[in-house]
C-alpha cells in the first residue's frame, strides 16, 4: 500500500511538473506576439556580392546587404575602393545615398588615397559631392599624391584628359560612362563647391 501511495505521489507530482511547464510555455507563448513587434526578422545578405550588386546599380541588393549587416566599408582587394567610392565612380546616386544613409565610413581612402570625395570630384560629380559634403564628408582629407578633392579638379584639364580617357578605356566595358566635355564643364562648379 505505501509503494502504491508512493508510485501515487510521483505521477501526480510528474503531472503537476507538465502542467506548470505547460502553462509557463502558455504564458510565454501570448508575449511572444508582443515582443515580435520590437524583434527584428534576421534579414539574409542575397547572393549577389555587395561589389557587383554597386556595379550593376541593383539597390534592392544593396538595401538587402545593408539591413542583413553585411560590412559596407569592405575594400576592393584590387583597387582598395569601398562599396561607396564604386558607386560614385559610376554614378549610381541611389546607391551611394543608401550607403551614406546606413553609415559608410566617408574618410576611408582606396589605393591611390583618395576617399569618396576626391573621387566624386574628380569625376565632377556634382551631386554626389554635395551628398558627401551634406554628410560632413572632410575636404581637407589628402591623397597619396598630397591632393585634395579641390586640388584634384583645379589644374588644366589639357593635362588630365589622358587619365580620363584611360580610365574610360578601362572601366567602360563595366559601366563607366563619362562625357569629357561635361566633365571639364563642370570642374569649375565642383572647386567652387569644395572651397
Amino acid at each position: 500500500m505505501k509503494n502504491f501511495k508512493n508510485n501515487s505521489m510521483k505521477h501526480l507530482m510528474y503531472a503537476l511538473l507538465i502542467v506548470s511547464i505547460s502553462l509557463s510555455a502558455c504564458g510565454q507563448q501570448k508575449s511572444k506576439p508582443e515582443q515580435q513587434g520590437s524583434m527584428k526578422t534576421q534579414v539574409k545578405a542575397p547572393k549577389t556580392p555587395l561589389s557587383a550588386a554597386v556595379v550593376t546599380g541593383d539597390l534592392e541588393a544593396v538595401r538587402q546587404h545593408i539591413e542583413a549587416g553585411t560590412d559596407i566599408n569592405e575594400k576592393d582587394p584590387l583597387s582598395g575602393s569601398t562599396p561607396l567610392i564604386t558607386a560614385i565612380t559610376f554614378d549610381k546616386k541611389d546607391i551611394a545615398k543608401s550607403l551614406i544613409d546606413a553609415g559608410a565610413d566617408l574618410s576611408i581612402k582606396n589605393n591611390d588615397g583618395s576617399t569618396a570625395l576626391h573621387v566624386a570630384a574628380f569625376f565632377c560629380k556634382v551631386e554626389a559631392v554635395q551628398m558627401l559634403l551634406d554628410a560632413g564628408a572632410d575636404k581637407n582629407l589628402k591623397n597619396n599624391y598630397g591632393a585634395t578633392p579641390r586640388e584634384t579638379i583645379v589644374g588644366s584639364f589639357a593635362e588630365v584628359k589622358p587619365i580620363y580617357e584611360m580610365m574610360q578605356q578601362q572601366l567602360g566595358p563595366i559601366g563607366l560612362q563619362l562625357d569629357l566635355e561635361e566633365v571639364e564643364a563642370t570642374r569649375p562648379t565642383i572647386a567652387v563647391m569644395l572651397q
